[in-house]
């Protein structure tokens, strides 16, 4: 490892310098990400003459949760390959150059195909890059460098930054950088290129910085696999495949083929493959007695990460339409666009994270991992709560003050605060040891599922269901956090011995 270089090697602000190579990468790979995903939804309902496709708003909505839905379950497939196959430094580079592509597809007017072309290759490349470069984060440290934490933590921070930058970038672009260069409408398709950009220059300074900063070890899968055992992989893999065209093809010769009908499929999917996780970890004999109570333990827990994300990712859905339709959009003087909301997820995570860090240190009788969810639950659903006031004060015809999305980000950040990065530990610490890489994948899953069923629920907003809406999803996220509360201990008593 880098580290163990006579002289410990602290080029980047006292880390390894090859921190400053995987830092940047996640920062532009979440700078094109999230710019595209902030105009992403406004191109796909905003009428032609505006410079967009013309889809139903509940379609547009629908096929964005979906989306990320479909972007957490190629992790999966990404982690694999990266292990199994490829090695991490490669598997990312692929994944980038799919991603640049992708939004190369979106940067071009092709309407409707070009947008699927471009879904389908962001997904297998952020499948690809995402849960690769923290792996590699990981390989700078040896697992006694008291460094790690503080490297992770300014590895976070990169994907912020990008993640904060990107809503205020790209739409600006969108917009003719302040020049009204486009008249009435506005031209997508420089935004897009604009995230393309981003993800090409992640890729430079990746390609070149990997050459001379990250081990060689990344080069390597991790376990490779031997020839004998891909036969049954590509076996089940092409059942896969032609089961699903099958299932395309009956839909195309009843006349059933449209976009609701793959959301649908999708969303049998996302939900069906972890409860086939968990059948498979519960039944299997490599699974001690011991880590047989532990699996039933992160059930509960896995339900509340995707009631959870369901609501934390409607952010660049419901809440961008919110922004859109329903908020004022300035603060005296000063004027902005919907799609720069999307910055307060990112800005109040990096805002956030310090007091949490300085809490979890110092909090000695702090709440279980199930408390902790529990409560972030509860805070989820408050932040749908508040969203239904204004329609309840005001009524849902005209247009409310921007602090009700403001406030209402606030509270979800801190929800995140209290479930994601404890879930992300907890479900390592709950892990068999013979599918440890599966259990990594439950938490992907977890995030999938929930936006998976937003892609079924979202439809259902407009401004006359806003109230009914906020209140009613708020209302099961704060009795399902009542419900985990009751049942903290026989869950803490299941994860036998795991705090």
């Amino acid at each position: 490892m880098l580290e163990n270089k006579k002289n410990v090697d602290t080029a980047f602000l006292g880390q390894p310098r090859g921190l400053s190579t995987l830092f940047f990468t996640e920062m532009w790979e979440r700078f094109s990400y999230y710019g595209m995903r902030a105009i992403l939804l406004f191109y796909m309902y905003y009428a032609v003459s505006k410079g967009g496709l013309g889809f139903d708003q509940g379609t547009a909505a629908s096929i964005m949760s979906i989306y990320g839905s479909l972007v957490y379950m190629s992790s999966v497939v990404g982690g694999w390959l990266s292990d199994r196959v490829w090695g991490s430094r490669r598997t990312v580079f692929i994944g980038g150059v799919f991603i640049m592509f992708g939004h190369i597809a979106l940067s071009v007017p092709f309407g409707a195909p070009a947008l699927f072309v471009s879904i389908a290759l962001i997904v297998i490349g952020t499948g690809l890059l995402k849960p690769n470069v923290s792996e590699m984060v990981g390989g700078l440290y040896s697992s006694t460098d008291k460094r790690r934490d503080a490297g992770f933590s300014m590895f976070v921070f990169g994907i912020n930054l990008g993640a904060a930058v990107a809503p205020w970038a790209v739409p600006f672009a969108a917009n003719g950088f302040g020049f009204h260069a486009f008249g009435n409408e506005m031209n997508f398709h420089v935004g897009f290129s604009l995230a393309a950009i981003g993800m090409f220059l992640g890729l430079i300074q990746y390609y070149f910085g990997g050459k001379k900063y990250l081990s060689k070890e990344s080069l390597y899968p991790q376990d490779p696999i031997e020839k004998e055992n891909m036969r049954p992989i590509i076996i089940w893999t092409t059942v896969g495949v032609v089961a699903l065209l099958v299932i395309i093809a009956l839909l195309g010769v009843t006349g059933n083929l449209n976009v609701s009908n793959i959301i649908w499929i999708i969303t049998i999917i996302a939900i069906a493959l972890p409860i086939f996780y968990f059948v498979m970890m519960l039944s299997s004999k490599k699974v001690t007695k011991i880590e047989h109570s532990r699996v039933w333990a992160y059930v509960p827990l896995f339900i509340a990460a995707a009631i959870f994300w369901a609501i934390e990712e409607s952010g660049s859905v419901v809440l961008a339409l919110f922004a859109a339709n329903r908020t004022v959009l300035h603060i005296g003087g000063w004027h902005f666009a919907a799609a720069n909301f999307q910055t307060l997820n990112p800005l109040f995570i990096m805002i956030l994270t310090p007091f949490f860090v300085w809490l979890w240190s110092n909090w000695r009788n702090q709440p279980s991992a199930p408390g902790k969810f529990s409560v972030g639950l509860m805070f989820a659903g408050a932040s749908y709560l508040f969203m239904a006031l204004p329609g309840i004060i005001n009524g849902t015809a005209g247009r409310v003050s921007p602090w009700w999305l403001i406030g209402s980000w606030f509270i979800v950040e801190i929800a995140e605060m209290l479930i994601s990065p404890i879930g992300l530990s907890v479900t390592t610490k709950l892990a068999p040891k013979a599918f440890q890489s599966q259990m990594m994948s439950m938490w992907f899953l977890a995030d999938a599922a929930g936006q998976a069923v937003n892609a079924q629920i979202v439809k259902f907003y407009s401004a006359n269901t806003e109230v009914s809406y906020f209140l009613i999803i708020g209302l099961v996220s704060v009795a399902f956090g009542i419900l985990l509360l009751f049942l903290v201990k026989p869950i803490h008593r299941l994860m036998d011995g795991v705090d």
